[in-house]
């Protein structure tokens, strides 16, 4: 009796090893040490000195060291505000529009909290961000899965990530009467894509006839390569249904730091507000003032410019191993995860892989042998993707190139070991 009482509850227990701790667990076993981590998707590096500086300034200051309000510091609000309002082509209210989170996860958690109850459906495109999942499903939602595809040529030629394909049918046959609302993510992890304005829109027409909600996950709104678009600035019909993502974290090197933040119409904005008060209270204080100085600093030091430029330096960097060993892959048009196909590299057969890769997709097999026999850690897709469809993404690989210029050269010279599995 009294085990049954400790049971878990389903959302946490029966679930399949996931990602991180096989990869984790392989990067302990391996023969080549120390890994070259180019899977998960952290900086090798810390924030820009002027915001370190005003963390560290912060923590001398009885005020942020102690709670924020629920909503988030003024300070940082107003921050978001002005730096925001040229993007959305009118003044936002940082009291009404924007609020803060602890993360962008707990942003999108609260989000779900706030508008799912059981039996309402939830769209989202795969490969998804994992997190996405339990955050739908512990409110009670179901979620409807639509695929994208990678180029038909995806095995033997190198092209744009903007390339992998929205299944539009699959798109239109996913709404109905259930259907509360939509996730997007642009600049999208892990393909890289950037949705064009086309695609939104499309996406937004439907949205607009069946009356659904839609969370726009732009985490890597300060990285992209190609002309990027909002999808609540192209009408104000879908100014109204859009709630907007966004990341410190990501904007400023500080994925530890879990500061992320929202960015919607007020009547929807407090409904997520409420939950994210239920959830957590409130956020790290001191990293909130930080925040706020960063992006009152950020355009008057030119950060974001050479951001793009170092980011983009690195994926080219990092990228001419693969144009050395004839690997195609995406370029991204955002962010800093970089798919590759892996098709012409040839896995031994005789290869011993532990029983709990050894019924996985190619990706996973993949994964463990270049961590085995290469040293270098990357991330199989599949993982993103539900079972039905992991047949997409079997031949790609993510790498994050987010680190260190040294690593990134330690990462190519280990890859070049790939020479001898390559297939003719």
């Amino acid at each position: 009796m009294a085990e049954e009482k400790f049971k878990p509850a389903k959302r946490v227990s029966g679930q399949r090893q996931d990602v991180w701790s096989i990869i984790n667990e392989a990067a302990a076993a391996s023969p080549k040490q120390p890994i070259v981590n180019m899977g998960q998707g952290f900086f090798g590096y810390n924030p820009p000195q002027f915001v370190l500086d005003a963390a560290k300034e912060a923590l001398d200051r009885v005020e942020c060291n102690q709670y924020s309000p629920t909503k988030g510091r003024p300070r940082l609000k107003k921050a978001l505000a002005d730096a925001y309002s040229p993007f959305f082509g009118r003044e936002l209210d940082p009291d009404t529009e924007v609020t803060i989170t602890t993360g962008a996860n707990e942003g999108m958690l609260s989000a779900f909290m706030g508008f799912i109850e059981p039996g309402d459906e939830v769209i989202i495109f795969e490969p998804f961000f994992d997190q996405y999942l339990s955050n739908i499903e512990m409110p009670g939602g179901t979620i409807r899965y639509v695929p994208m595809s990678p180029p038909k040529d995806g095995a033997e030629k190198t092209s744009s990530a903007g390339n992998w394909q929205i299944d539009w049918d699959a798109l239109e046959k996913a709404f109905n009467e259930k259907t509360k609302m939509i996730v997007i993510n642009t600049p999208h992890n892990p393909v890289g894509k950037v949705f064009n304005r086309e695609e939104l829109r499309r996406i937004g027409d439907l949205c607009l006839k069946w009356n659904v909600l839609i969370l726009s996950d732009e985490v890597y709104d300060r990285l992209y390569y190609v002309p990027f678009t909002r999808i609540a600035t192209l009408s104000p019909e879908l100014a109204k249904i859009t709630i907007t993502v966004g990341s410190a974290g990501k904007n400023f090197y500080a994925t530890g730091w879990r500061v992320g933040y929202l960015i919607g119409p007020p009547e929807l904005i407090k409904y997520v507000a409420a939950a994210h008060t239920r959830i957590c209270y409130s956020s790290v204080s001191p990293l909130q003032e930080a925040t706020a100085i960063g992006f009152e600093q950020a355009d008057k030091l030119g950060f974001w410019d050479s951001a793009v430029k170092e980011m983009k330096g690195k994926i080219t960097r990092f990228c001419e191993v693969f144009d050395e060993l004839n690997i195609p892959y995406s370029i991204p048009e955002g962010g800093y995860f970089v798919l590759a196909n892996f098709s012409k590299v040839k896995l031994p057969d005789d290869y011993e892989f532990p029983s709990h890769v050894i019924n996985r997709p190619r990706d996973f097999k993949m994964a463990w042998f270049m961590i085995m026999e290469l040293g270098v850690a990357a991330i199989p897709p599949t993982e993103f993707y539900t079972d039905g469809n992991t047949h997409l993404a079997e031949d790609w690989m993510r790498f994050a190139v987010c680190k260190n210029d040294n690593i990134l050269d330690d990462a190519k010279e280990r890859l070049r070991g790939l020479k001898k599995y390559m297939l003719a």
